[in-house]
C-alpha cells in the first residue's frame, strides 16, 4: 500500500514536470517567432544606405525593401489569425516560421532589388502568421493564471527585437555585408520550427461549425483597404497630395465595401457583432491611440536630441535606445502585475504614467539637458510595456478557442496602425509647430517648442484613451447587469468586470 502511494506520487511528480517542460519549451518556441518577426520589422532600416549603392537605386526604391514588410504585416494580420482559428493555429504556425526562413534565404542571396522587395514580402507574411498566432496560442500552452506573464513576456521578445535590429545590423553589415542580415534568420528560424514543432499542443479537430469556412473575398477587400490606408500614411509623412487623398479615399470605399460584405456572408471573417463588446472595442482602440503616442517618440525624438541638445549621431543612436531598452525589461515584471493586480486595474496604471510622461514632455526646457528628456521616456515606456501586457492580457484571456486568432489579428492590427497614423500625424504635427519646413536645418528653440506641443497632443490622446477605458468597463458592467451576450470575447468583458 505504502509503495503504492510513493509510486502515485513520484509519478504525478514526474508528470508535473514533464508539463513544466512542455510550457517552458512552447514559449522559448513562442518567444523565438516574435523576436524573429519584430527583428525583422527594425533591422533593415540601418541597410537602406548600403542598399542603395549596392543595387544603384534611390533612396524611395530602396525604401519598398522596409515598406514590403511592413505592408505584409498590417494588410494580413487579421486574415492569418481566422485562417489559424479555422486550419490549426499550430499547423499554420510552422508554416509561417518556415515561409519567413526561406523567404530570408531568398532575400540574402538576391540579386536584384525586385527580387529582394518580392523576399521581404513573403517574409512579412511568415511575419503575420507569427505575430498574429504566437499570442493566440497562449491560452493553449500556459495555465491561465499565468496569462500576464507570458504576455509580458512575449512583449519583451518584441522589444529585444526592436532595440536590437539597428545596431545588430549595423555590426553584421560592417563585418559581412548586407547578405547577413537576412541569412541570420536562418538559423534562427529553424530553432523556432524545431522548437514549436516539438513542444506546441497538437491542433485539435473538433466539429465543423457555422463559420468554418474562410472568408476569402471579405480577407481580400480588408488587405486592400488596409493597405490603401498603410501607403496613405507611410508615403505621406503628413503632406496631403493627390496621391495620398486618393489613396486614402480608396481606403474609406474598401472599408465601406469590407462592413457591407461581412454583414452579408455566411462565415465572415469578422463577426461584425464582436465590436458591440465594448470591452474589445475600447482594448483595439486604447491600443491605437497608444501606439500613435508611442511612435512619436521614435519620430520628433531624434530632431530634439540633435537639433535642440545638440547630440552626435552616436550619442542620439544610445539615446534612442533607451525607451526600447526600459520597455524590454519591463515586460516580464508587466506581466506578473497583470497576474496579481489583475490586467484591467494595470491597463489604466499604464495609461496613466503614459500621460505623465507625455505631460512632462510638453513643458520640457531645453535647459534640462538628455537626463531631462531621458527621465519622462522611461515612465512614458515603462507605462507602455505594463499597458501593452496588460490590455493584451484582458483581451485574451477565457477567449473562445475558436476566436483567438482573429481576436490576436485585431490586436496586432489595432497597433500596427497607430504606428502608421503616428510616423504621418504626429510628424506632421511636430513639423508645424516647429513652423519649418526643413527640420534639419531648424533652430534649436523652434525644435523645442515643436517637441512641446507634439506630446501636449500625445498626453491628450492619452487622456481620450483613459475616457475610453471607463467607458468601455461602464458599458461593459452595464451589459452584464442587464442582459449579457456571448461574441465569442467573453474574456474580456470578464476581465474588465474583476
Amino acid at each position: 500500500m505504502l509503495k503504492a502511494k510513493i509510486s502515485e506520487r513520484d509519478t504525478a511528480a514526474d508528470g508535473g514536470k514533464e508539463r513544466t517542460s512542455a510550457v517552458r519549451g512552447a514559449l522559448a518556441a513562442l518567444s523565438l517567432a516574435m523576436l524573429l518577426s519584430s527583428l525583422g520589422t527594425s533591422v533593415a532600416n540601418v541597410a537602406l544606405p548600403t542598399l542603395a549603392r549596392a543595387f544603384d537605386a534611390s533612396f524611395q526604391q530602396v525604401q519598398w525593401v522596409v515598406l514590403a514588410y511592413l505592408l505584409a504585416i498590417t494588410s494580413l494580420i487579421v486574415g492569418v489569425g481566422r485562417l489559424g482559428d479555422i486550419t490549426g493555429r499550430r499547423r499554420l504556425l510552422l508554416a509561417g516560421i518556415v515561409l519567413f526562413t526561406i523567404a530570408s534565404v531568398l532575400g540574402g542571396f538576391a540579386t536584384t532589388l525586385g527580387l529582394l522587395i518580392s523576399a521581404r514580402l513573403v517574409q512579412g507574411l511568415g511575419a503575420a502568421i507569427m505575430m498574429a498566432l504566437t499570442m493566440a496560442m497562449v491560452g493553449e500552452t500556459v495555465p491561465k493564471e499565468k496569462t500576464g506573464s507570458a504576455m509580458g513576456l512575449l512583449g519583451t521578445m518584441s522589444a529585444i527585437g526592436t532595440t536590437l535590429g539597428p545596431s545588430l545590423g549595423g555590426v553584421l553589415i560592417s563585418g559581412l555585408g548586407w547578405r547577413a542580415i537576412f541569412l541570420l534568420n536562418v538559423p534562427l528560424g529553424i530553432a523556432a520550427f524545431l522548437l514549436a514543432r516539438r513542444y506546441l499542443p497538437v491542433d485539435l479537430r473538433g466539429p465543423k461549425t457555422d463559420r468554418s469556412n474562410f472568408d476569402a473575398v471579405g480577407t481580400l477587400l480588408l488587405a486592400l483597404t488596409l493597405a490603401a490606408y498603410a501607403l496613405a500614411m507611410t508615403m505621406g509623412r503628413g503632406r496631403l497630395d493627390a496621391l495620398n487623398v486618393a489613396l486614402l479615399l480608396t481606403a474609406a470605399l474598401g472599408l465601406s465595401l469590407f462592413v457591407f460584405t461581412e454583414a452579408r456572408v455566411a462565415s465572415p471573417l469578422i463577426r461584425l457583432a464582436m465590436f458591440r463588446e465594448p470591452a474589445l472595442s475600447a482594448s483595439l482602440a486604447m491600443s491605437a491611440l497608444v501606439s500613435t503616442v508611442m511612435m512619436a517618440t521614435l519620430v520628433v525624438g531624434p530632431f530634439y536630441l540633435s537639433r535642440a541638445l545638440g547630440l552626435n549621431a552616436a550619442m542620439v543612436g544610445l539615446a534612442l535606445s533607451v525607451g526600447p531598452l526600459v520597455t524590454a525589461l519591463m515586460g516580464v515584471p508587466s506581466g506578473r502585475m497583470a497576474d496579481r493586480f489583475g490586467a484591467p486595474r494595470m491597463t489604466m496604471v499604464g495609461l496613466g504614467g503614459i500621460a505623465a510622461g507625455s505631460g512632462i514632455l510638453s513643458l520640457l526646457p531645453a535647459t534640462l539637458g538628455l537626463l531631462g528628456y531621458l527621465a519622462p521616456i522611461v515612465v512614458i515606456t515603462s507605462g507602455y510595456a505594463l499597458f501593452q501586457t496588460a490590455n493584451n492580457t484582458a483581451v485574451m484571456t477565457d477567449l473562445r478557442a475558436d476566436q483567438r486568432g482573429v481576436v490576436s489579428g485585431l490586436l496586432n492590427l489595432s497597433r500596427n496602425l497607430g504606428l502608421v497614423t503616428g510616423a504621418s500625424a504626429m510628424g506632421a504635427v511636430f513639423a508645424f509647430a516647429s513652423a519649418t519646413t526643413d527640420l534639419t536645418t531648424a533652430r534649436p528653440e523652434a525644435v523645442s517648442t515643436g517637441i512641446r506641443t507634439t506630446f501636449a497632443v500625445a498626453a491628450f490622446l492619452i487622456v481620450v484613451a483613459l475616457a475610453v477605458a471607463l467607458g468601455g468597463r461602464a458599458l461593459a458592467q452595464r451589459r452584464t447587469a442587464n442582459a449579457p451576450k456571448n461574441f465569442g470575447v467573453s474574456g474580456v468583458g470578464a476581465a474588465l468586470r474583476s
